[in-house]
């Protein structure tokens, strides 16, 4: 566990809409988000009455406590520039973070160990029926990863089902080297583990040769071995410092924010920062929290960690 000292939204998700505590949002709108999140839109969080609504310095110096949050590793950037960004504001509540898993942030939520439980990926049903509410933060996008010596560039959906299905084994069979296929993956209880089968219709059917604890192992073993290929998130692949490491296209289509706001990347999942029961429901400090998160200075988090941002109504008024 870490603590950071001070130094219903939902999406459209395959032409299904996803449902929790706020607006909607479906991709033809992502792109505005994504605008207003780079400076090229309104601002990211409206009172009631349409008017953006900043909390005065005395309101801030009203408030303190501490916040408990816990969950996916793929979160790790997001949350932690939101948590340093949040005490900064509010310089008497400590935000306390812990980056154990998805399935273990939605455990600790529900068990009252946490006040906000992080998760890559949608809630399950079992989740929610304990309570636990989706609270979608973001999308971010999944790249494929190879070692930079393959000379394989570009995959389709379904060679990439074949390869993680265990169907296609060697690289030879889609144009490459031949190399054995070394698949590697996240463990069983991974956020994007469980968004990356789910996308390609594959749940609890990948043939992994290994599975790591987190997206930088995955990036570090794929790229120290040859013949190998990983799954990780978007900012990972980009700011990488593994120069042998190489993404590939997926048919046909780069792995970029602005391809999964026009449609055309499909692999992609939520950020959900869950609570148990609505936003509206929780203290004063996970209210004030998720107004930030879904502010202007939560949009510009967003925009670091390289995700696309959602927004809601702000819930209450300092």
């Amino acid at each position: 566990m870490e603590c950071l000292t001070k130094n219903r939204t939902g999406v459209c998700h395959e032409g299904r809409h996803r449902k929790s505590s706020g607006r909607i949002f479906c991709r033809c709108q992502i792109w505005m988000l994504l605008l207003l999140a780079l400076g090229m839109g309104g601002a990211a969080g409206c009172g009631r009455s349409g008017e953006a609504v900043e909390p005065t310095d005395a309101f801030r110096e009203q408030i303190s406590g501490s916040l408990q949050i816990v969950g996916s590793s793929s979160m790790e950037k997001l949350t932690r520039i939101l948590a340093e960004g949040f005490m900064e504001n509010y310089p008497e509540v400590t935000v306390t973070v812990q980056f154990t898993g998805s399935g273990a942030g939605i455990e600790a939520l529900a068990a009252g160990s946490a006040d906000i439980g992080n998760a890559s990926r949608y809630l399950k049903e079992e989740e929610k029926v304990r309570g636990a509410v989706e609270n979608i933060v973001g999308l971010d996008g999944i790249a494929i990863c190879v070692d930079s010596s393959n000379r394989v560039n570009h995959l389709t959906k379904e060679q990439l089902q074949g390869i993680y299905g265990g169907r296609i084994r060697d690289w030879s069979e889609l144009g490459g080297d031949q190399m054995p296929i070394v698949v590697i993956g996240r463990e069983a209880g991974s956020g994007t583990r469980n968004a990356f089968e789910k996308l390609l219709g594959l749940e609890e059917q990948c043939v992994y040769g290994n599975e790591l604890d987190s997206t930088g192992a995955v990036a570090a073993r794929v790229a120290s071995t040859p013949g190998a290929i990983g799954y990780i998130s978007f900012d990972v692949a980009e700011h990488t410092s593994f120069r042998t490491l190489k993404t590939l296209t997926l048919d046909g289509t780069e792995p970029t924010v602005e391809n999964i706001c026009s449609g055309s990347y499909a692999l992609y999942r939520p950020f959900v920062m869950a609570t148990q029961g609505e936003i509206s429901g929780q203290d004063r400090l996970v209210q004030i929290w998720f107004d930030y998160v879904y502010g202007e200075e939560g949009q510009r988090a967003a925009q670091m960690a390289g995700i696309v941002p959602a927004v809601r109504e702000r819930e209450y008024e300092p």
